[in-house]
């Protein structure tokens, strides 16, 4: 694999906290462009803070990256402030369905557009794009976010995002505490965003079952450590590692080796 195609490379990365707690302990995996990759583990993993890392948004909670690189499009983000890193196609969707609760879906979306600087004809193209992406968006979009279901505020958060261009997309636990079946049409938009449109995509997950079924790629982080990486389709057959790594039911199997392990 050339360094050409290689959109994101996250290279033994440690993070701390206050300078004193540590998050990340040794962090490494690659996204190729037009690639959908799950991050996955348990809460604590470290998959939050890695995905801050990655968007340069740990200065502002106290952290830092003390050791290790991340590289986007071959630059250091270190050397980026998060808003030209978004203005530059790296586009996180936090965790918690961030939205403006008190303007509409619409006025959230737009505020996407507004912020990369684009025109208006630009924006309300995008508008039309998105609304093709996520048709409950456009039936609501004169409500106010706030008093929008769950999974509405998750599609507008993501809608927003699609609305900045991103050339690579960043999803903190989408699925979080979302219906079932909310949570596999958001997945099913997702991969067909990436198939159609060759959007890179990051997801971290707890929920790796749904995660693993629609990445093309998957790493696992455990104790803020990369323990494990390779083909989702791999890790999805495999319950030693659903059972090691993914907190499920352990099988009466050893401890899983024989895929591609990250020290």
């Amino acid at each position: 694999m050339s360094d050409n195609d290689v959109i994101l490379a996250v290279d033994t990365v440690h993070a701390t906290y206050v300078n004193a707690i540590t998050a990340l302990n040794g962090v490494s995996f690659e996204i190729r462009r037009g690639e959908m990759l799950a991050l996955l583990g348990a809460n604590g993993a470290g998959k939050t803070t890695t995905l801050k890392a990655i968007s340069n948004l740990l200065p502002a909670e106290r952290g830092q990256v003390s050791a290790g690189t991340i590289r986007y499009d071959g630059g250091d983000v270190s050397r980026r402030k998060p808003g030209d890193l978004v203005r530059a196609g790296l586009v996180p969707v936090l965790e918690g369905r961030h939205c403006f609760k008190s303007l509409t879906v619409e006025e959230n979306l737009v505020t996407g557009g507004i912020g990369r600087g684009g025109r208006r004809a630009e924006i309300n193209a995008d508008l039309e794009r998105v609304y093709s992406y996520f048709p409950r968006l456009r039936e609501k979009r004169r409500t106010l976010s706030g008093l929008t279901s769950g999974g509405e505020q998750q599609m507008t958060a993501i809608g927003r995002a699609l609305m900045s261009r991103p050339r690579l997309l960043l999803l903190d636990e989408p699925s979080m505490g979302l219906a079932p079946l909310i949570v596999q049409d958001i997945f099913q938009t997702l991969k067909k965003l990436n198939r159609e449109t060759g959007l890179s995509i990051l997801v971290a997950e707890q929920n790796s079952a749904v995660a693993l079924r629609y990445a093309d790629h998957a790493a696992v982080l455990e104790n803020g450590v990369s323990v494990l990486s390779g083909a989702a389709a791999d890790l999805r057959q495999r319950e030693d590692i659903r059972a090691f790594y993914l907190g499920q039911q352990p099988p009466p199997a050893a401890k899983p080796s024989h895929l591609h392990a990250v020290a």
